[in-house]
């Protein structure tokens, strides 16, 4: 199996409804005062170096009512990405041509859409990976609004912990219990095809045997009728000789 049918394959797993993900991330967001209503991004199912679904949340925060029109999130050089299909958003995924890993995801509001409006917030997601080995990562994020208006939201945190104007996106990774999921889900493929193998040698062998059995009684039935005609030509033999 190649590497790109194994990553397809993953990123279909990986794949889970629209809706429950949307579901999750309404929720996290709804607790999130408006004052601190920044891009923010957050997962239910991609681990430290494995493969899952992403969502980036985007709220319209501008101050001169002008529309969201434009959202771009730097992605960390994964192997394998899909974006979920938004109605009115047109999305170009940036490779590395030398390597061809997904370096950036940017998300444009096609003709006819005015894209987020204010005390609106739009809703990205992503699905992929490998991801890094590591418990969290930073996913810089440009919003750009109709007006011309840039956020970059790419400041850490403080050195105190103390949340910046624009801070950058954080997304907080799982530990991967379940192992290499290419390598998990070969060693399932491989087990089923080794069971069915099994399972169709031993089916063939008691056919076999009861082939072998079917024939030697009939071979057992066969004798015995020539072996009953010889007697009865015998015998008839003999009564045209008393006569």
């Amino acid at each position: 199996m190649s590497s790109l049918t194994k990553s397809r394959s993953v990123l279909r797993r990986a794949a889970i409804p629209a809706a429950v993900i949307a579901a999750a991330a309404t929720t996290a967001f709804a607790g999130v005062g408006v004052a601190n209503a920044h891009v923010t991004v957050s997962t239910s199912t991609a681990t430290q170096g494995g493969y899952g679904v992403v969502t980036l949340l985007v709220p319209n925060e501008s101050d001169a009512g002008a529309a969201t029109t434009k959202v771009s999130i730097e992605i960390p050089r994964l192997k394998g990405l899909r974006t979920e299909s938004v109605p009115g958003w047109r999305a170009v995924i940036d490779k590395d041509p030398k390597t061809e890993e997904v370096t950036r995801v940017t998300w444009t509001a096609a003709d006819g859409n005015a894209g987020v409006k204010v005390g609106e917030f739009g809703q990205f997601s992503i699905a992929g990976g490998p991801f890094p080995s590591q418990s969290s990562v930073s996913l810089p994020t440009v919003q750009t609004y109709a007006n011309g208006e840039v956020v970059n939201w790419n400041q850490p945190a403080g050195a105190d912990g103390a949340e910046p104007e624009h801070p950058a996106p954080t997304l907080t990774l799982a530990a991967d219990k379940s192992g290499d999921a290419h390598s998990a889900g070969h060693a399932s493929t491989t087990e089923t095809d080794d069971q069915e193998a099994s399972a169709s040698d031993n089916t063939a062998r008691w056919i076999g045997g009861v082939g072998l059995v079917l024939g030697a009684l009939g071979v057992v039935v066969g004798v015995g009728a020539l072996a009953r005609r010889g007697r009865a030509a015998g015998n008839s033999g003999s009564g045209g000789d008393d006569a």
